[in-house]
């Protein structure tokens, strides 16, 4: 993409609305623009993002699970055979169409998935199933706020699992807790699982995966030598290994507020291991049996003959909130620097003076090249500059960028420099067309 074509309404100054890292960044790239209180629009730039994080939701969960699309409207009905219509609170957005039916714009869909195994499985031959999808929610917060870390529409990886039984039901729990640490570690995020509340989704055991940073919006409590565990090579369909493992983490005292006890924490953690913090969450696992199965007939016909209620759980990734997240972990006083899993463009060409031939030429040879090899590139062209070109580039944060300018391609050269990093490297122009593997 050309910069001269592309749609990126950039901001000097720092919003006024604006109050933590990632909405302030978010506004100045051009990624987000506020449609009303707690709603988005998703400009070019933060879509692309959006669209990335996804691409690595899906490779794992399509691993474990089958992906699904369900409507964002959804009946009341089965809402008022879970109990949970009246029960969820003014965050549900609930209405009547024409004909004074009772509708609602789903904030979960525990009850609808439910709803759908119910009328087309009846047979424990067809477990384990897990199924997802990637849709939009609302739910009516009381105080929007931090831009899409809380907002009222949100983007939501939402799976859920059927199995005949708790064991059964566990191990497909844990599959997911292993999915979600493998998604956030593509994503350069430590992600540390948390024991949760399970709140209006119920059940009795539930695992929050956190972010540390000093923008989170609860506080967290932690022994922090489990910030040095790394994630072993585990298969899927080993769940001895995956047990061993959750067992490892979650042997370690890990709580946020509305589960920490302090005189717990302190007979189980050293005084020099103990860490305090804030946190951002952005993965949600619930166990919670048969819930909703039982008063939504989700029934299967077990080996005996018998007529069983499933056991479930659901598991949520707050896709649109992980783009907040990942800029609050990587940016510094210049702007954002993005994984390079996540980012919108891998390379950034700068043409330092656009009115000279010979960067020019150069410039548009390396895009031309990048593009040949499906390679996402953003190439600067605009009249504008170094100064103000070099800026934006480190403002949206492509992860390399590739600076010509007369003075270096007079001595047979141009730069290649890493953003995370700074660190640059002067490339000869005659290994223009292998600028991939310049990379260090």
């Amino acid at each position: 993409m050309k910069r001269s074509q592309l749609f990126l309404p950039t901001l000097k100054e720092n919003p006024s609305e604006a109050s933590i890292i990632s909405h302030r960044l978010m506004l100045r790239s051009g990624m987000i623009r506020q449609s009303s209180s707690g709603i988005y629009t998703w400009l070019p730039l933060g879509y692309k993002v959006l669209k990335n994080i996804e691409n690595i939701i899906r490779s794992e969960q399509n691993l474990i699970s089958q992906e699904l699309l369900m409507p964002t409207i959804q009946d009341s009905e089965i809402w008022k055979k879970s109990g949970r219509f009246d029960d969820y609170g003014k965050e549900m957005l609930k209405f009547k169409d024409r004909h004074e039916h009772e509708l609602l714009y789903g904030p979960t869909n525990e009850e609808l998935i439910t709803d759908i195994f119910s009328k087309n499985v009846v047979s424990y031959k067809s477990l384990p199933m897990c199924l997802y999808h990637i849709q939009w929610k609302f739910r009516d917060e009381i105080r929007p706020r931090f831009g899409v870390m809380r907002g009222r529409e949100f983007l939501m990886k939402d799976a859920y699992s059927f199995d005949e039984n708790k064991e059964d039901a566990i191990k497909c729990y844990n599959r997911m807790f292993l999915s979600y640490l493998r998604i956030f570690k593509k994503m350069d995020l430590k992600a540390i699982p948390v024991a949760a509340d399970t709140g209006p989704i119920g059940g009795d055991l539930s695992h929050e995966f956190i972010i540390l940073a000093d923008t989170g919006e609860s506080d967290v409590y932690l022994d922090k030598n489990i910030l040095g565990e790394n994630i072993p090579n585990i298969k899927y369909d080993e769940p001895l290994a995956i047990s061993d493992l959750v067992d490892k983490l979650t042997s370690y005292y890990t709580a946020a507020d509305d589960k920490h006890n302090e005189d717990i924490y302190i007979k189980s953690v050293k005084e020099n291991d103990r860490l305090k913090t804030r946190g951002i969450e952005v993965g949600h696992l619930f166990y919670f049996g048969n819930k909703y199965s039982k008063p939504l007939e989700a029934n299967i016909t077990n080996n005996d003959g018998q007529n069983i209620p499933v056991e479930m759980g659901s598991y949520g990734i707050g896709v649109s909130r992980l783009v907040g997240a990942i800029i609050d972990a990587h940016n510094d006083d210049k702007g954002i620097y993005w994984p390079e899993s996540v980012a919108p463009y891998m390379f950034g060409i700068v043409n330092l003076r656009q009115d000279d031939n010979a960067c020019r030429v150069l410039s548009e040879s390396i895009y031309n090249n990048l593009i040949k090899s499906n390679i996402e590139v953003l190439y600067d062209d605009r009249n504008e500059g170094a100064g103000i070109k070099l800026a934006e580039m480190d403002l949206i944060g492509i992860p390399w960028q590739i600076r010509i300018g007369p003075r270096g391609l007079k001595n047979g050269y141009f730069e290649l420099m890493n953003r995370k990093t700074g660190k640059t490297i002067e490339v000869n122009v005659n290994e223009a067309n292998n600028i991939v593997k310049n990379k260090f």
